[in-house]
């Protein structure tokens, strides 16, 4: 896919996945210069936020390359929410990745994202003269390990129970309605942890955090920052910020980060 694309283009598409079973996963990809910016979407969010477009328009005033995609079951990809694992998501931002980039990339994860940036960094690295390498990341409210650390620690024994037997908990959200937590999502999430150890990603990040993040609480930012290398990674504390962090304020740091890569 080629060529600038916006929000009223239709995306590009590719199949991720194996003979036994395939996700039709929506692309925009902006040509232009390098690093290009790579976007990685939160939970249950897609490339149409506002985080996504604000960065695709600043990308496209600075020529630069821009790639945005929407995991299975959200946006305009295909398959079903309830199927997503953490492993599935990653498989597809790999793929996307391999396929839309070229040369150095400043990453940008949101939320989920945030944990699937740190998980891309780790495969790139393991990949012999990848075509596309990282310049930095940027993570906003990261939330690596949440389906361990921020849901399964803290669900009752209750809840926990009807994970179990049921297969299934129906959470309710403040964003719409709510939203089926899988024990599949969580058990299979328990293969990609990473903060129980060392996390090299191999570039300078940047993290910001919002104070007031409901979801995502300040501590899990400092036990993230606490794994990654001492050298060239920044936590900015916005006092004010909520979980979004989608205000032009914060929309500024945001922009201000990327830009830091290069």
């Amino acid at each position: 896919m080629t060529g600038s694309a916006t929000i009223e283009q239709n995306p590009g598409f590719i199949e991720v996945g194996n003979a036994n079973e395939t996700r039709r996963i929506a692309v925009r990809a902006r040509a232009g210069g390098s690093p290009g910016l790579f976007w990685l979407g939160g939970f249950k969010s897609d490339m149409q936020g506002t985080k996504a477009l604000a960065l695709d328009a600043w990308a496209e005033t600075q020529n630069r390359a821009c790639v945005r995609f929407d995991y299975s079951g959200h946006g305009e990809s295909g398959g079903d929410f309830v199927d997503g694992t953490i492993g599935r998501w990653l498989e597809e931002s790999v793929a996307v990745f391999e396929d839309f980039c070229d040369g150095p990339q400043v990453v940008i994860g949101s939320s989920m994202g945030g944990w699937m940036a740190l998980l891309l960094a780790r495969e790139v690295a393991a990949r012999p003269a990848p075509r596309a390498s990282l310049a930095g990341l940027v993570l906003i409210a990261p939330a690596p390990d949440f389906t361990e650390e921020l849901m399964w620690k803290d669900f009752s024994p209750k809840i926990r129970q009807e994970i179990e037997t049921k297969g299934i908990w129906l959470r309710p959200s403040e964003y719409g309605d709510p939203y089926p937590i899988t024990r599949n999502l969580i058990e299979e999430g328990r293969k990609h942890l990473l903060l129980g150890s060392a996390i090299e990603v191999g570039c300078p990040v940047r993290i910001l955090q919002g104070a007031q993040d409901p979801d995502v609480p300040w501590r899990h930012a400092f036990a993230l920052v606490h794994r990654l290398p001492a050298d060239d990674v920044v936590l900015t504390m916005i006092q004010d910020g909520d979980h979004r962090l989608s205000r032009p304020q914060d929309i500024a740091r945001i922009i201000a980060a990327v830009a830091e890569m290069g």
